[in-house]
């Protein structure tokens, strides 16, 4: 096979200038790199692949390919592609149009008795380097993975705390943006964060900064984020509340990560339903949350309804519904004179006129201030049904 190789041998640098044009125009990735690079990096990398056909060609028995030393260069380079961010696909095109170009030249150079053996050393070489190759480049891509996790985390983190992150979004090759919005998430159960992850990212069409454990996320610019939540629901299956907040610069992201963190807390804390929410939504609710003396006070305005729930249930239907009577009444599934009845009852009994506005404000009010402070000890003991429709029928 000596003739043969020294033939092969002879043509390596045209071969080398046909593969890297081949290359350039039929593997995008490729293409869209400059001449320099083509001429330079990629053909040396095609040179040494070829050199290692030869020897393969020169020095293999019968049944021979690549040897140990081969192979291990060959993961190197396919580790170090990886590094450079060179797509799996691209590199298995190039294997494969060098390894087309090889064959083509085999059929001119060669014998009619060398052809055969010459052959089966190329597939046979295939058959070694490209397990090997894609192995190699999962695992490095693995690892490429794995610390791009990691930079983006500590990119996120000195974002939230208002560290510098100059430096990290240079390394996790992300543009901060100017402006944000700043969602908390929470969620029935643990969704899977890989699942919740590629929802997002698949939503707004670029990866996003998010914090698994605290479930936040920064979505840039004016993003929609009602949509999102909607989108995110049917993904993961299950409902979903989230709380935004605007961040007009990437200094006021601390401030608006705790807003948001606020808001979705009190949220969960009142049940409301599964949705988006902001600030302007919750706003009295906010305000009235402030641990403290007025609180408490305002809740135990109801605290004569704890033995009547079933006039708590009413009061509150009704407030839910606009102090509208007719709605009310439907809901309940009662008479409106059985309705007037026990709202008259609550006035009776807290000493509060759910006709007069300033005093309905003030239980409404009260009923938001009683879901925030929760039990107190102060408060009776919630009585039985049978005393409820017994103090109805009275």
């Amino acid at each position: 096979m000596s003739d043969l190789h020294a033939r092969m041998a002879a043509r390596v640098g045209d071969l080398t200038a046909v593969v890297v044009a081949r290359c350039a125009a039929e593997a995008p990735f490729y293409g869209a790199l400059p001449r320099a690079t083509l001429q330079g990096e990629v053909a040396r990398s095609v040179a040494a692949v070829h050199a290692l056909l030869l020897r393969a060609l020169r020095d293999g028995d019968g049944g021979g390919s690549m040897g140990p030393g081969d192979l291990t260069r060959l993961i190197e380079w396919s580790a170090r592609r990886a590094e450079e961010r060179v797509p799996l696909e691209a590199v298995i095109a190039a294997y494969l149009i060098g390894a087309e170009v090889w064959w083509q030249t085999l059929t001119e150079a060669a014998e009619p008795g060398e052809l055969a053996g010459a052959g089966g050393k190329l597939l046979a070489c295939l058959h070694a380097a490209l397990p090997a190759v894609v192995l190699a480049h999962q695992n490095a891509q693995e690892d490429l993975h794995s610390e791009d996790k990691r930079v983006r985390r500590a990119l996120l983190g000195a974002l939230l705390a208002g560290r510098p992150y100059e430096e990290l979004a240079g390394m996790a090759r992300v543009a901060v943006a100017g402006e944000y919005e700043v969602v908390a998430f929470a969620f029935e159960s643990d969704p899977p964060s890989r699942l919740v992850q590629s929802s997002l990212d698949a939503f707004t069409g670029i990866p996003v900064l998010m914090d698994h454990v605290v479930r936040i996320a920064l979505l840039p610019g004016r993003s929609d984020v009602p949509g999102l939540v909607a989108r995110l629901e049917k993904d993961v299956g299950q409902p979903v509340r989230a709380a935004a907040a605007r961040s007009s610069v990437p200094a006021a992201i601390p401030s608006a990560a705790q807003e948001a963190g606020r808001v979705l807390d009190l949220v969960r804390r009142l049940g409301r339903p599964p949705g988006c929410y902001r600030l302007d939504d919750v706003l009295l609710e906010h305000q009235l949350a402030r641990p403290g003396d007025g609180l408490v006070r305002l809740a135990a305005k109801l605290d004569s309804l704890e033995e009547h729930p079933y006039l708590l249930e009413t009061l509150r239907v009704f407030v839910e519904r606009g102090l509208n009577r007719r709605q009310t009444a439907l809901e309940l599934c009662v008479h409106r004179n059985t309705l007037d009845y026990r709202l008259q009852r609550v006035s009776a009994l807290t000493g509060l006129d759910l006709a007069v506005p300033a005093q309905a404000r003030l239980i409404q009010a009260a009923l938001v201030a009683r879901d925030l402070a929760g039990p107190a000890d102060h408060r009776g003991v919630t009585g039985s049904q049978g005393s409820a429709g017994a103090a109805e029928s009275g």
